[in-house]
């Protein structure tokens, strides 16, 4: 393999979904708690630490053609970008955040199971089926979409940050080694350092749309808050520290979780390239 090849399409896909079904499946204990620390009748009615497997089936379906979805569209935006060498940072940048709404078409719905899943206290039963079903008798097939505004929200400000950091750390590190491609090991390095530092900077939006999706009011019968709203509404009765509920379980999840789901990207990456 030559330091200037680049994975196909397909490559980046099946690299993908590896990544995200690794992550997902090991740190979804810590998404659990995470999710329980935001929601709006707290941790312990909302589960504690009782079932913390709750919604693992959704994440097991939806997380890899979700992550093959969004390696696929960054790779080959990455790789075909018009814009100069200069602008690296930028280029990743957009590449992220299109692949990141390309990515969510498929990540929302199972996302919104997994979520009513995890706390117990929104009747929709003990499994993602039941969960799932519970979506669609109360808010038809447009209840899988029920926060997809704010998880691109979401999605896109930490995507922004993560990458480029990403990128960027791993071309300094290429640097200092003299090697390129990293090893899968160093990449993950790059990978832990840009998940945290995003994770934490985002909490406020992964709390807003962790709240929106455990609304269950009908948006037909009601009209529901804006997000801006809704930030302005925690803040006011919650206070400031309500922005940031469940930072420390995230960004400890997504540090470690970036280190697993970028160093299998890239172990993987690389290993499908070797063959070819």
């Amino acid at each position: 393999m030559t330091t200037n090849s680049k994975p196909t399409f397909l490559q980046s896909l099946i690299a993908g979904g590896l990544a995200g079904t690794a992550v997902d499946l090991l740190f979804f204990p810590i998404d659990t708690i995470k999710t329980r620390l935001q929601s709006p009748q707290g941790f312990s009615r909302a589960g504690g630490f009782s079932g913390i497997y709750k919604g693992v089936g959704s994440v097991g379906v939806g997380s890899a053609p979700g992550a093959a979805v969004f390696f696929a569209t960054y790779a080959t935006l990455k790789h075909n970008s018009p814009l100069p060498a200069d602008l690296g940072p930028v280029t990743h940048m957009l590449a992220a955040s299109v692949a990141e709404i390309a990515a969510c078409l498929v990540r929302v719905p199972t996302e919104v199971i997994k979520t009513r899943a995890q706390t117990s206290t929104y009747g929709t039963g003990q499994s993602s089926l039941s969960a799932a079903k519970f979506v669609l008798a109360s808010d038809g097939w447009k209840g899988f979409y029920r926060g997809f505004g704010s998880t691109i929200m979401r999605e896109i400000p930490f995507t922004s940050i993560q990458f480029p950091l990403y990128e960027l750390l791993k071309a300094r590190l290429s640097i200092l080694t003299g090697r390129k491609p990293l090893y899968a090991h160093e990449a993950a390095v790059c990978g832990s350092i840009a998940g945290g530092v995003a994770a934490a900077l985002t909490t406020p939006l992964d709390v807003l749309k962790t709240r929106v999706m455990l609304d269950m009011r009908d948006p037909t019968k009601e009209k529901l808050p804006s997000l801006s709203v809704r930030l302005r509404t925690i803040y006011a009765t919650e206070g400031p520290h309500a922005l940031f509920a469940g930072v420390v379980p995230r960004t400890l999840w997504i540090s470690a979780g970036g280190a697993v789901f970028l160093g299998v990207y890239e172990w993987a990456v690389n290993g499908l390239m070797s063959y070819t």
